[in-house]
């Protein structure tokens, strides 16, 4: 298993700490408002890579946090009028469904950082006692960027070239990429934190100290990581704009505490751009898993969740991808290809005379597919490549239906590989061959529209396939199969 690691900008191969478990956290949504496509698209990657461990056969143990106390969620919940625990878990909870539309598997751990300031108090207590901490004329506790000799190490940033200034130090919970200083660990309360404060207490220089304050915003991953995984961690994970300040501010405290490596490797998923163009909601191209349903409301939910997904996996994780509606459109039509082809397999079981054993040269070609696949799962998450080898097992398996060459048990085999395929890709939905029976009525109609298509009356087609929308059933055309699709 071969690894693009941030840390070193090297393809390492992958060696877990422990031979029992993969330690992996990814870091999770700010919860102020709705999560929009480029979010997703980073949680998508994410659980790609744990469901290729997985796949793999890796005993996968994760968690992730959900920040629910930092600059943004107390300046949106007082903006709203609402406490600040009810405003973050209105958007935690439209957060996971959006998880569970795209099939996200959720992590074995999802923790509110709130749930977590024992740990942070600890933490910072010390990092205190061994000076890499210090209370400031402000009230609020800073970490020493200083006093930490590797930090810069995962921005590679030349801290000798920096101009670090003695002075410089930053309260803000996000700060420009270019500004290296001192970060704040526990911010002292100020009137427009309204109500949301916790009074700890810490001892600096012999003196106790009891004052409202709250955490920063890197701290709480760092007691998250601490309280389920301890120390050392095999995997983290994040989008690429997290490096500085967030994950290196992860580091630096966490090894502070621990004088251990945090994490053995880290990934990053790289940028998404609308049209070419970086998304802004200035430009009106910043969506929202809702804008795209509502601007879809006449497709199939699940077809258009899965069709989201799969542009999501259709590039390499670590790449920038150009999100377009004419690229979910074109992926939509597959999803849809995908969902006759289920259909079409298990017709043909259930009227298949043919119960022949499965063949040798049936028996190779599965074993050279699902090969061929794991071969790119291994090599760095390839999934473009991985999908490339799907769609050449859809080919092999339409051109065995159009000419009836499998038996009823090299169908079920088939039908077995699709799930093995899914178990990393989760784009085939089972589920399909539970919808309704399509009308005697409806389906007359469009054999009289595919006999008008194989004609060429092309005017007699399209009156047909009027006549089906007026019914409330569109017609999908794929290059292997034309099928209805009831309108919801």
């Amino acid at each position: 298993m071969q690894i693009t690691n941030t840390k070193t900008r090297k393809i390492e191969e992958f060696k877990p700490l422990s031979s029992r478990e993969v330690k992996v956290y990814y870091c999770g949504p700010t919860v102020y408002n709705y999560a929009h496509i480029w979010n997703l698209k980073t949680f998508v990657v994410e659980d790609m890579v744990v469901k290729t461990l997985r796949f793999l056969g890796y005993n996968v143990k994760t968690v992730m946090n959900i920040t629910d106390v930092d600059d943004k969620t107390i300046r949106d919940s007082m903006a709203a009028w609402e406490k600040l625990l009810d405003f973050t878990k209105k958007y935690t909870d439209i957060f996971l469904k959006d998880l569970s539309k795209l099939n996200i598997t959720p992590a074995d751990h999802i923790v509110p950082v709130t749930t977590l300031v024992p740990e942070m108090v600890r933490m910072i207590q010390t990092m205190i006692n061994r000076k890499n901490a210090y209370l400031w004329e402000d009230w609020s506790i800073y970490f020493d960027v200083k006093s930490y000799k590797k930090y810069g190490n995962l921005a590679w940033i030349d801290m000798c070239n920096c101009n670090l200034k003695a002075w410089a130090r930053v309260d803000n919970d996000e700060y420009d990429k270019e500004n290296v200083a001192d970060f704040v660990l526990w911010k002292s309360w100020k009137e427009s934190d309204w109500e949301n404060f916790w009074e700890e207490e810490f001892t600096i220089n012999w003196d106790k100290n009891v004052l409202k304050w709250r955490p920063g915003w890197h701290i709480e991953c760092s007691a998250c990581n601490m309280k389920y995984h301890w120390a050392q961690i095999d995997i983290h994970m994040g989008w690429v704009d997290l490096i500085f300040p967030h994950h290196q501010n992860e580091i630096a405290q966490t090894e502070a505490c621990t004088r251990k490596e945090f994490s053995k490797y880290w990934i990053h998923s790289g940028h998404i751009t609308v049209d070419g163009k970086k998304m802004s909601k200035s430009l009106n191209n910043f969506y929202t898993l809702n804008d795209i349903e509502e601007k879809y409301s006449s497709y199939n939910k699940s077809v258009l969740y899965r069709a989201i997904r799969l542009g999501f996996l259709n590039a390499k994780y670590n790449s920038n991808i150009d999100f377009s509606f004419e690229k979910l459109e074109s992926n939509i039509n597959v999803i849809n290809s995908i969902d006759e082809l289920v259909k079409n397999i298990n017709r043909q079981i259930e009227t298949s005379e043919n119960f022949a054993v499965v063949s040798r040269d049936f028996s190779d070609a599965l074993q050279d597919y699902i090969s061929e696949y794991m071969y790119y799962l291994e090599d760095d998450f390839n999934m473009p490549e991985a999908i490339v080898v799907f769609h050449n097992f859809i080919k092999f398996v339409n051109t065995g239906l159009r000419e009836n060459l499998f038996s009823v048990w090299e169908l079920s085999a088939i039908n077995d590989m699709l799930r093995t395929f899914d178990q990393v890709l989760s784009i085939v939905d089972f589920e399909v061959l539970n919808e309704e029976d399509t009308p005697e009525e409806i389906n007359q109609i469009f054999e009289k529209r595919n006999k008008a298509k194989t004609d060429k009356d092309f005017t007699l087609a399209d009156k047909y396939r009027e006549e089906l929308i007026s019914l409330w059933y569109k017609i999908i055309d794929s290059r292997d199969w034309s099928f209805l699709e009831k309108i919801n």
